[in-house]
């Protein structure tokens, strides 16, 4: 049996500024302090020997484990049930603050008594810096202190402590009634933890959800699922800056054992531009504010450089990726090379102009406004994109295979001078539109007929090939097409034949597109939300709600997905990631509205 927890098997807790995954088995296995792309402290996920790992379950083996957030938080529960008793760990991060940047992190893992009683284990095993860095412990009773080059964290218990080289353990019974629990903490402050302390936390910490979720305003069928992806996105915004990483993890693979392993930690434009849709969606405008402002400083970061916007930056603003690989570490099931940093990031991407310019349309129709500052902006970028729309670039994909003209870059193209079109129009703004004009009509053209493979009667991945593409699903979402339009119903039939697989989604067939890289992967969970979107607005509404509620069997216990699903039903890849959550979102609001209102009609804010 492998000893590395299937991904799935994991629930996330946060504060805002960097996250950890707890497995079912009650091991804190990755970690990142002090913020999300930080050096990991726990990453025994992609090394069980070399990680570092904070391991917390009964002595004996002789239980049950159940996992469950607390419903409408992201306080998370880890319950044993065994013949002696039953107990659970309560697993958190307070939030304080959260906007300001702050080396003070604070990982709370509460354990009550339910019945009986039961003895538990706890061991902290540190290893700074993806395991790079070596340290040194100090025990006093119940608290201890971890030094390493480049971090410290203190430890403090209801328990007493022992060291074991250089890390700590702790034993102790709990009984029916009891609270206990450990404080692990950074930015040289030194909590203490008894049971006023920790009840405490607990309230302001499921307070600051509870309070927060209320403001959804979703009324939907689906309320759980869209809640619960709700949460998830927010674990995974750093407050900060407002940027939104694709996923808390690293090196996660695409297929066990092969090379698709990448480092998911930071913010792509793409991302966060879908991002503003399910937030308006949901009444969360202070959020989408946060990321339009994060975009606009994106635009306004580097004034001497060609192209107005990078695929990606860090959580800061800084477009200092470098990717290198991990050879220390074996990687998640034997899963090399363990990669942190993106190469991607060089990248040229058309495509992010459109998804862009396309939640600052949306934010100005929910009332968010684009001031003259930010319009100019908008100007900048789109005459640039005047003269550089007909390059071939890498692909929403991010494929290493070499640039092509992608139809889906030529898209969102399309969408990028539509919206700044009417951007331009509905509020009065200054702008050159016949050249704007000219230039999207061209690209409409060029879609429809070098986008086109007449033969398969069907769009295509890029110019001149016969690959189909899942990216192309978001036509009709985007308004480029009617979705009754002959050549959009026949494309859609032939995604069915070729890229679905009882109503999961691959994004395309590296065999016959290749891209690169080594390998194959899962189907893409982002894609089948799409998929559900257009077979919606296709009129195939009973196929698109079989399919979204299909959708729902996959995720793991928690309500939370990976970025791909496997043969078996596996959950691929890092882990959660915000595609998948915010596509389910965009899915469930737009299979409501059109339920409730007839196939074809869509939702404008």
């Amino acid at each position: 049996m492998s000893t590395y927890p299937p991904i799935a098997d994991h629930g996330l807790i946060g504060d805002l500024q960097t996250a950890a995954l707890v497995a079912t088995d009650g091991t804190i296995d990755w970690f990142c302090c002090t913020r999300f792309d930080s050096p990991s402290i726990f990453a025994s996920l992609l090394d069980r020997d070399r990680g570092g790992r904070f391991t917390l379950a009964p002595v004996s083996t002789d239980h049950a484990t159940k996992q469950m957030y607390l419903p409408d938080t992201a306080v998370l529960v880890t319950r044993y049930l065994s013949p002696a008793g039953v107990a659970e760990v309560i697993d958190f991060m307070p939030i304080e603050n959260p906007g300001a940047e702050t080396d003070h992190r604070r990982l709370v893992r509460a354990v009550r008594g339910i019945r009986g009683e039961v003895e538990l284990d706890a061991r902290v095993e540190p290893r700074f810096d993806y395991g790079r860095e070596s340290h040194k412990t100090r025990v006093d009773s119940s608290s201890a202190v971890f030094e390493s080059p480049s971090l410290s964290l203190n430890l403090v218990s209801t328990e007493a402590l022992e060291q074991h080289d250089n890390d700590v353990r702790a034993r102790f019974t709990v009984r029916a009634g009891d609270i206990k629990g450990f404080l692990l903490e950074s930015g040289g402050v030194k909590s203490t933890i008894g049971h006023g302390e920790l009840i405490s936390a607990f309230a302001d910490t499921v307070d600051f959800w509870k309070q927060w979720l209320a403001r959804s305003t979703y009324r939907g069928r689906w309320r759980e699922a869209v809640a619960r992806s709700a949460i998830t996105l927010k674990l995974m915004t750093y407050a900060p800056t407002g940027a939104l990483v694709a996923a808390p993890t690293a090196g996660l693979p695409e297929q066990v054992g092969g090379g698709r392993n990448w480092d998911y930690r930071f913010t792509w434009v793409r991302d966060a531009s879908f991002s503003v849709y399910a937030l308006l969606g949901l009444g969360f405008t202070d959020e989408a504010a946060g990321l339009a402002l994060w975009l606009r400083n994106a635009l306004e970061r580097e004034p001497g450089r060609d192209a107005p916007l990078r695929l990606m930056y860090r959580i800061d603003g800084s477009p200092d990726l470098a990717e290198e690989e991990l050879e220390h570490l074996d990687g998640y099931e034997g899963s090399r090379p363990v990669r942190i940093g993106n190469g991607a990031a060089d990248q040229l991407q058309l495509d992010i102009y459109g998804e862009a310019m396309d939640s600052v349309y949306l934010g100005a129709r929910a009332g968010l406004g684009v001031a003259d500052r930010g319009w100019n902006h908008v100007v900048r970028m789109i005459d640039w994109l005047c003269e550089h729309w007909n390059e071939p670039d890498e692909g929403i994909w991010e494929t290493r295979g070499g640039r092509r003209a992608f139809t889906y870059s030529r898209l969102m193209e399309w969408v990028a001078f539509d919206r700044a079109i009417r951007l331009a129009t509905e509020y009065g703004r200054p702008a050159d539109l016949d050249r704007w004009t000219n230039v999207r009509d061209e690209i409409y053209r060029w879609i429809m007929t070098k986008g086109w493979n007449d033969s398969m009667k069907a769009f295509v991945q890029y110019e001149g090939s016969d690959v189909l593409d899942a990216s192309l699903l978001l036509m009709p979402l985007v308004g480029f097409v009617v979705p009754t339009d002959e050549k959009w119903l026949s494309t859609l039939s032939a995604m069915d034949k070729v890229l679905v697989s009882d109503s999961l989604v691959y994004r395309y067939d590296p065999k016959a597109s290749p891209d690169g890289l080594q390998g194959s992967e899962g189907t893409f969970s982002l894609c089948t939300f799409f998929y559900v979107d257009a077979l919606a607005r296709s009129g195939r509404l009973d196929d698109a709600r079989l399919t979204f509620e299909k959708m729902l069997t996959y995720a793991n216990h928690v309500g939370l997905y990976a970025e791909e699903i496997g043969f078996s039903g596996e959950q691929l890849g890092n882990f959660p990631q915000a595609f998948t959550h915010l596509a389910l979102i965009n899915a469930a609001m737009n299979l409501d509205y059109q339920l409730d209102h007839g196939a074809g009609r869509v939702k404008v804010f």
